[in-house]
């Protein structure tokens, strides 16, 4: 008997020429990811080859309950890496079926603006830093972190080794791995300065597509996040102040 291991693993290009599509969006909140997949009949190079698709967006916080469907554009093919083969990501954006962009489709307004003949003249390339916390899945208490303490000051964590300054580093690297084998220019990535942080760095890359590729660099991290049943925050900050606040004033 199969293993679920064994299964989610299943190499399908000795079976079938089909592949599967992972499209994914931007959800109601600006920072929420949304995805699902799709059979395809073969390959695809080119986001122009790939079908339209819909959602409920009254489900996503982007669309009334009794107008709910939204349809997202395909922009941007990437290798996926949990899946592996010819599977894909697919990132896309939003849009109403009189194809109108949504309001939480800010794409579509850059893109504009990055396919002006002047703007592709310039060639205008970006370097994009990410920072993120790892959190401890039923508190959200960042992973090295004492339950309901706080660690020692900072100092040791930055960029650093070994078991007792350094906390999630296998989620890190599988990060780094599967964002270069997905074709995005992840060029770096380092602790942070609070234990349970750490960032990641794109490009250079030229034009929208930085942007395209740090979207999927983030879905691609909470995908690894939620196989190693940690939770991903984007929050540079996410212990409120007054907590540190209290503790000192405790201490004191």
């Amino acid at each position: 008997m199969s293993s679920l291991a064994d299964l989610i693993n299943l190499d399908l290009s000795d079976s079938t020429d089909q592949i599967i599509a992972e499209y994914i969006w931007i959800g109601g909140s600006g920072l929420d990811m949304r995805s699902k997949a799709r059979t395809l009949p073969g390959p695809v190079t080119d986001p122009s080859e790939l079908p339209k698709w819909n959602y409920d967006g009254s489900s996503t916080g982007q669309a009334p309950g009794d107008d709910s469907e939204v349809i997202i554009y395909p922009q941007a093919i990437f290798k996926d890496p949990f899946r592996r083969g010819n599977n894909i990501l697919v990132m896309c954006d939003a849009y109403t079926p009189a194809g109108e962009p949504i309001p939480t489709n800010k794409r579509h307004a850059a893109a504009k603006i990055f396919s002006d003949p002047s703007v592709v003249a310039e060639e205008t390339w970006y370097g994009i830093e990410q920072e993120y916390t790892l959190l401890q899945k039923d508190i959200k208490w960042p992973v090295g972190w004492p339950v309901g303490g706080f660690p020692g000051p900072q100092g040791p964590y930055y960029c650093g080794v070994g078991a007792d300054k350094a906390f999630g580093r296998d989620i890190v690297d599988s990060h780094y791995k599967a964002c270069l084998y997905a074709g995005i220019d992840v060029s770096g990535t380092n602790g942070e300065v609070m234990p349970g942080q750490w960032e990641f760095q794109v490009g250079p890359t030229v034009g929208i597509a930085a942007a395209d590729q740090v979207w999927v660099a983030r879905y691609i991290l909470e995908r690894i996040t939620e196989l190693a049943g940690v939770v991903l925050s984007l929050d540079p900050k996410p212990i409120p102040v007054c907590i540190f606040v209290f503790h000192l004033t405790v201490k004191i």
